[in-house]
């Protein structure tokens, strides 16, 4: 017996129900509102196997909208990619950001990213989500990128939402709150899951934080997360029902939002894959399938909010 095969085997011997209609019964349908919900979900290239023709196929057989992935520097690598969201009628999300320590070269880089994924791509980007930033830079410093991100959206159109990360700008409730107080034009990508680790809660103590953030998302990277850590094992095993319920009682606040405003949006389903995805000692063998929770989370998504 192979290792899938035990873990599903053990679980069915222990009574968990793995599928998506059991866990979708499970927990209780949020408010329904009279306009439905306008709902693009985009799958992740984070931990594929494969070629971008390949990965896009595969997204495409699942039932995704399109993808998210980092902007494509070179003009070969962007020349795979439309020609691959052309050939299976895929939409696109950039993701862009600076990983340079050095303030001036992670700003020009920053910036160098943003102006090309608004600018010199064969289709109009969804949107474009920013890993902004560093958690050590100065509010001035990260402002600028805010700044430049308002200007930048509103030249091209395109969306530009900056995402609550750790390591980035965005990287705790408490300092977030502050970005948004100051910077009314500041639209979020809200990756809670970062939150949940970072104040080793699921933040009941910063309810208020909270509801002011959800106000301002225009994007959802939809991992769970849990007091120790960004991402649990498996959003389908019964040890994890706290965490999921306090997220997706999150996403409904957002969903809200949206409907009220007549907005679309925006979902990446983004679970990774080791080490995000935990693994057994010794091996490296991951303990849950991250494809398969990905499509569970893009499907959860359907079911809950356009049924």
């Amino acid at each position: 017996m192979n290792r899938r095969n035990f873990i599903n085997t053990s679980l069915a011997g222990a009574g968990v129900i793995t599928g998506l209609d059991a866990v979708a019964n499970k927990f209780d349908a949020p408010a329904r509102f009279e306009n439905k919900l306008s709902l693009k979900v985009f799958g992740t290239n984070w931990g594929f196997v494969g070629n971008t023709d390949a990965f896009c196929a595969a997204i495409k057989k699942e039932g995704y909208d399109g993808t998210e992935m980092w902007w494509p520097g070179s003009k070969e690598r962007q020349a795979e990619l439309l020609a691959a969201l052309k050939k299976y009628d895929l939409q696109v999300g950039f993701l862009c950001g600076s990983h340079s320590v050095d303030y001036p070269v992670h700003l020009d880089a920053f910036k160098n990213q943003i102006s090309a994924a608004t600018s010199q791509f064969g289709i109009k980007p969804v949107y474009i989500n920013c890993h902004s930033g560093k958690d050590f830079f100065t509010y001035e410093q990260n402002k600028a990128l805010i700044d430049y991100t308002t200007e930048a959206s509103a030249k091209s159109g395109i969306p530009i939402y900056h995402e609550t990360h750790r390591g980035r700008m965005l990287f705790a409730a408490h300092v977030t709150r502050n970005f948004i107080e100051k910077n009314p034009g500041l639209k979020l990508t809200l990756d809670i899951s970062h939150w949940c680790n970072v104040h080793e809660s699921l933040l009941q103590d910063q309810e208020a934080t909270v509801k002011l953030a959800l106000a301002r998302v225009g994007h959802i990277h939809s991992r769970i997360g849990h007091e120790e850590g960004p991402q649990v094992s498996d959003p389908r095993a019964p040890e994890w029902e706290a965490a999921v319920k306090a997220h997706l009682s999150w996403w409904d606040q957002v969903v809200e939002h949206k409907v009220k405003n007549g907005e679309t949006l925006t979902v990446l389903t983004e679970f990774g894959p080791p080490n995000y995805l935990p693994t057994l000692p010794y091996t490296k063998q991951p303990v849950a399938d991250q494809w398969a929770i990905n499509v569970y989370m893009m499907k959860l998504f359907r079911e809950r909010y356009l049924k």
